[in-house]
């Protein structure tokens, strides 16, 4: 069905298929976080270095190579790489490697970073075969807390943000303008309305996007990488110029401003399908903007953004994908969390390097209401649930792109977004999906298979009372002597014989990772 929010004039949609609401509070209503019960689990990093992000990284020979060594740790740190390739140059003091990627192969590099405080060491596997987003992509995108109302000047603050919160630290990397960004031909707000391409028919942004190569040079030069949307129809979910008809041109005019990601959208390409709901219908325009995109000469990571329609996990990465959505906008229906991640994770056959399900953004602390004009206000989820949300996605190997209000980033929400621990599980090389583990009543168990040989199982609660939840070893298929540790808490637990016990608070999580001893 579609769903419809408005803005004015403005009509945001999205043509999607939603999963029928299950309200797993048991309250009618979801309730925001209050500073009694948001109590921050993720301890501060220390001040020695603990260098964090992808075992792994993909890219494309002879393309523009940017990548930002996460490193948490009191700064000033001082970076050093042992076998970087030729083609590429560190920045000692930043961390930031850049050039151009090298030939095609295997290169194995040790990265060391050190402060006065200490120093630390980790590998990274650079793999030039141009398969890209070899683990989920990570990131912010405007929507969910800016809508239509989004500027140069706000993108530029969210890539600020991302480093001096230490969101970059951890792995984040995309700075995603998502739609709004063109002309419209009508609009609430006439500093968006105007002409949609000039005269050698180029698309124009609109007047709060006064340069868009010199928006992803800032972009650039903090060692973080650009996002553009479009849509394959006429116009966009919001009503803007969309890419019909000149796909070629804008995907070339993406590339020449420096966008590193493209997130392309349905909406109104629906009417140009027409009745025609074949798979081949549903294919034609990822297929053709896959294929544009490979002819770049810059790395773009493609993100499909179609609702699931087709069974788009089974073709996504066939038609140059690299994740894909695989249901409906999430909406401000944040009580559907647990439902969304059920479903997506049916399709766990079908996560892999490279070819990711995405069942939509990060949406905690500050976003927006659609309904109430998009006005950025506390997500309406309990605290306990927030910790969920994140463990939920990092267990699904799910993109970690988070769409929330950059300026009004708290303490709390920094703790949901930014623990190491927990992202390592969403970063994993494996790339493997948890399976579900279903239990009689409302509870759950998810355990997902990591590349070093342990476990990362997460222990959720979807009713509105505290209860014990155990899992024993052969539910994990596991054997002898194991150490538990508590991911949010970054702590172990002990050695544990045959199974594993806690208590799990209302709309909760407890995630651990268990290693043989």
């Amino acid at each position: 069905m579609k769903k419809s929010f408005s803005f004015g004039l403005v009509y945001i949609f999205t043509m999607a298929v939603f999963l029928t609401p299950t309200n797993t509070l048991g309250s009618g209503k979801s309730q925001p976080a209050s500073p009694e019960n948001m109590e921050i689990y993720t301890p501060a990093p220390k001040s020695t270095p603990r260098l964090n992000g992808p075992l792994v990284y993909g890219c494309t020979p002879g393309k523009p190579f940017l990548f930002r060594i996460p490193c948490q740790g009191d700064r000033p740190i001082t970076f050093t790489v042992k076998g970087l390739p030729a083609t590429l140059k560190l920045d000692p003091s930043t961390g930031i490697i850049s050039g151009k990627t090298p030939e095609k192969g295997v290169y194995d590099l040790t990265i060391k970073a050190k402060n006065p405080k200490g120093k630390d060491s980790r590998e990274l596997k650079i793999i030039a075969s141009g398969k890209l987003a070899l683990t989920p992509p990570m990131g912010w995108n405007h929507w969910y807390a800016h809508y239509d109302r989004i500027t140069d000047k706000m993108v530029r603050e969210a890539a600020d943000v991302m480093i001096k919160s230490g969101m970059a630290d951890v792995g984040y990397d995309y700075v995603n303008i998502d739609d709004c960004w063109m002309n419209a031909p009508k609009n609430n707000d006439p500093k968006r309305v105007g002409p949609l391409r000039d005269d050698q028919g180029n698309i124009l942004p609109n007047t709060y996007f006064p340069d868009m190569k010199a928006l992803t040079g800032y972009i650039h030069d903090k060692g973080l990488k650009a996002g553009i949307y479009t849509s394959p129809g006429t116009l966009t979910c919001g009503g803007f110029t969309g890419a019909w008809q000149h796909e070629e041109q804008d995907a070339r005019l993406f590339a020449a401003w420096g966008f590193d990601f493209l997130k392309y959208d349905w909406c109104s390409y629906g009417k140009i399908a027409g009745n025609d709901k074949s798979l081949e219908a549903f294919q034609k325009p990822f297929r053709q903007m896959g294929t544009i995109l490979k002819s770049m000469d810059r790395d773009m990571l493609f993100n499909l953004c179609q609702y699931g329609m087709g069974d788009v996990w089974k073709w996504g990465g066939e038609v140059g994908g690299h994740c894909w959505r695989t249901s409906g906008d999430l909406g401000f229906e944040l009580d559907r969390i647990f439902e969304v991640a059920l479903k997506n994770s049916e399709y766990k056959a079908f996560s892999k390097p490279g070819e990711w399900n995405d069942p939509d953004y990060i949406q905690i602390g500050w976003i927006g209401n659609a309904s109430k004009m998009g006005i950025p206000e506390l997500a309406p989820m309990p605290a306990a649930m927030q910790y969920a949300y994140m463990s939920l996605w990092c267990l699904m190997a799910a993109p970690l792109i988070y769409s929330g209000d950059m300026s009004k980033l708290d303490e709390f929400t920094l703790n949901v977004l930014c623990n190491p621990d927990v992202i390592e599980v969403d970063q994993d090389p494996l790339g493997e999906c948890a399976l579900v583990i279903k239990r009689p009543d409302t509870n759950f168990v998810m355990v997902k298979n990591m590349a070093d040989g342990s476990k990362a199982v997460g222990l959720f609660n979807r009713g509105k009372n505290e209860v014990t939840i155990s899992v024993d070893w052969k539910e994990l298929q596991i054997s002898d002597k194991q150490i538990v540790r508590d991911l949010w808490h970054q702590k172990d637990l002990g050695v544990f014989g045959q199974k594993f016990i806690a208590n799990v608070p209302a709309h909760g999580v407890v995630m651990v990772r268990i290693t043989k001893k």
